[in-house]
């Protein structure tokens, strides 16, 4: 199985890529997420995708995510009935990993709905099948701490799933004030 690819975008589109890894190069499934950062930081640099292969009778596919979670997220997706890797990356292209958490969490069918392809009975089936499974430090992301420093991040003029991503790395260490979240969110971005 691959695992994990680095190398130069080769074409983008906002479905899809093509990485080139020492003159290979695969065709890797992306949310439009990875899509907008890659066309951000241009095709010039490496990038490194999280991969989770799927491999059927007829073909083997390729999916790829910039950070873990996402990763970790598609995978309980495509395990739940009625959900496909289409579905899944659609969701992750729709609602960051963090809202997505908490729209679970909220039973917030609403949100969940505004992606393509997914109805209110499919929303109302990840909402039953994930809600049990969610980390207790997601269930906590909509405390007014966390939402008070992911907004002094985006006024720093970091966009706001970038921010989001940071600030959860912070939260899940177990800091709980607004300055110790900023301090530790801005080490995360400052490494990226």
């Amino acid at each position: 199985m691959i695992a994990s690819l680095k190398g130069k975008p080769l074409s983008i589109k906002p479905d899809s890529l093509i990485i080139d890894v020492n003159g290979v190069g695969y065709l890797v499934y992306i949310p439009l997420s990875v899509f907008h950062i890659i066309k951000e930081q241009g095709v010039d640099e490496d990038i490194f995708l999280h991969i989770y292969t799927t491999v059927r009778d007829d073909s083997i596919s390729l999916y790829g995510f910039l950070h873990e979670d996402d990763k970790r997220v598609f995978s309980k997706l495509i395990n739940i009935t009625g959900i496909g890797p289409k579905i899944a990356i659609n969701i992750l292209s729709t609602i960051s990993t963090s809202d997505f958490h908490k729209a679970i969490f909220n039973e917030d069918i609403k949100t969940l709905c505004q992606v393509p392809g997914l109805g209110k009975k499919t929303a109302q089936r990840l909402v039953l099948e994930l809600k049990e499974k969610l980390p207790d430090s997601i269930k906590d992301l909509s405390e007014p701490i966390f939402e008070d420093s992911l907004s002094a991040l985006i006024n720093l003029g970091y966009k706001k799933n970038i921010a989001q991503e940071a600030l959860e790395k912070a939260y899940n260490r177990g800091l709980r004030d607004i300055e110790s979240l900023l301090k530790e969110s801005l080490k995360y971005l400052s490494r990226d």
